[in-house]
């Protein structure tokens, strides 16, 4: 008589079992990052300044809004309507103040653990755009490799930011990307454009890499001898109809075309005033005895609040273009620093900024070793299929260019965070030899059994 019983499943089967969910992925990513908000959520606490650490200036636009003011007051005091932040997060974190208080450790608490969700959740279409462009093997790894990834458990616990919906919000985009260099339906298209309006009035730096990705879809549908005006025209109109009101609003305001946001002169005076000790001149760690800024000098406070936003904004733009035309070899040096800043960390190892950073050679070497690695994964994927690799290379390029002429911040660049880190895990992955390139067509694992 045949033994019917089904063999037992092995430690190693079950685990292997366990790593190929992908909501397993979600859930521990989630589990560290809560675990993280436990630790880093009393830093929003802090009662200076009116409670400005808490959310920074976001956190005060939503104050404005939840004492009925609306969209205002970005700084410390009462000073009127703003256009220096978009308008999803300040509406987001007023939301959470309506229902468990105004800057209450519960507030902070669900706006935290939220951001927590939102990065967890970044493993699904890190996953997705890896297995569509590199294979199941590659997608595993990725989508795991963000789930532990450092700087995606660190960041959203520590800063109440826009960022981290950001990050998910253009790799969902990224994603969608790869998909539509075959036809979709026009519902499709419009709902692309719309979810880059969303993205726009959430982050609106995401936007650089807005007509790199449209261009390539374009050119991919055009190689197809596919309808790609079309399309492109509905996706366009579909952005703008969605974006309209916060210009409409902008305009009413302020009398004036405001696209997306006013600040762009100050964010050029913070880095082309002369001040290379540090990078980013506003800072406390500036060497700079007249900080850039309202934010630690008193005396440009009291000038924003006495001209008002635009003029200070206006004023600023023209010292900084004033200073640039004057020093263009030292604006040519620093665009490079804050390039080579943006990719490995690097700024400065003298004496002074070592006191202010003395954890930067760390950083330093961590985020040197990921670039390398993105640019080894980026190098196979040339060999393996130039269209897909050329979308992420663009990406990649241009997506920071604006902090190459402005200035640099630590969290910046994190919005690709998850693109590099597929890239990266296809560096290192044993996986080339798995994979072939069908001639117009996607990266294509060879068959394997999938469990996931």
């Amino acid at each position: 008589m045949q033994n019917l019983t089904p063999p037992a499943v092995g430690p190693r089967t079950k685990f292997a079992t366990c790593l190929n969910s992908k909501w397993r992925m979600v859930f521990v990513a989630l589990a560290i990052r809560l675990a993280v908000v436990g630790f880093l959520y009393p830093d929003q606490m802090d009662p200076s300044r009116n409670h400005f650490h808490f959310a920074f200036e976001y956190g005060k636009v939503a104050y404005s809004i939840v004492q009925g003011h609306g969209l205002g007051s970005p700084l410390f005091e009462d000073t009127g309507p703003t256009a220096l932040l978009p308008p999803v997060y300040p509406y987001l974190i007023a939301g959470v103040f309506v229902i468990f208080g105004t800057y209450s450790k519960a507030s902070a608490l669900v706006l935290l653990s939220l951001q927590a969700l939102i990065s967890a959740l970044t493993c699904l279409p890190v996953f997705f755009a890896a297995r569509k462009t590199f294979g199941d093997r590659v997608a595993l790894f990725s989508g795991w490799a963000w789930a532990l990834f450092p700087l995606g458990i660190y960041w959203p616990a520590e800063r109440i930011w826009p960022t981290w919906l950001a990050t998910l919000l253009l790799t969902i985009l990224f994603l969608m990307t790869l998909h539509f260099e075959r036809p979709v339906s026009m519902r499709a298209w419009i709902g692309y454009g719309l979810l880059w309006g969303f993205t726009a009035l959430t982050e609106p730096i995401c936007l650089t890499v807005l007509p790199i990705m449209l261009g390539w879809i374009g050119f991919r549908l055009y190689q197809q001898k596919e309808r790609w005006f079309v399309p492109l025209v509905v996706v366009s109109l579909a952005f703008f109809l969605s974006v309209s009101p916060w210009f409409i609003r902008n305009y009413e305001v302020f009398h004036r075309f405001i696209p997306f946001r006013d600040g762009m002169g100050l964010e050029m005076y913070i880095g082309n005033n002369g001040d290379t000790s540090y990078w980013q001149s506003n800072s406390l760690g500036s060497a700079l005895t007249h900080k850039i800024g309202p934010w630690h000098n008193d005396a440009e406070w009291q000038k924003y609040k006495k001209i008002g936003e635009l003029a200070y904004m206006e004023e600023n733009k023209e010292k900084a273009v004033a200073f640039i035309r004057a020093n263009p070899r030292w604006f040519a040096i620093v665009t490079v620093r804050r390039f080579v800043f943006i990719w490995t960390h690097f700024w400065s190892f003298s004496h002074y900024y070592l006191q202010q950073e003395p954890d930067d050679p760390i950083n330093v070497v961590f985020n040197t070793i990921f670039t390398l690695l993105t640019l080894i994964g980026l190098g196979r994927a040339f060999w393996i299929n130039k269209p897909v690799a050329a979308l992420y290379a663009l990406v990649l390029l241009f997506f920071p260019v604006v902090f190459y002429f402005t200035h640099v911040e630590v969290y910046y660049r994190r919005q690709i965070d998850p693109l590099m880190l597929v890239l990266a895990v296809y560096g290192v992955a044993r996986s080339g030899s798995h994979l072939k390139c069908e001639s117009g067509s996607d990266l294509q694992p060879a068959p394997t059994p999938r469990s996931i």
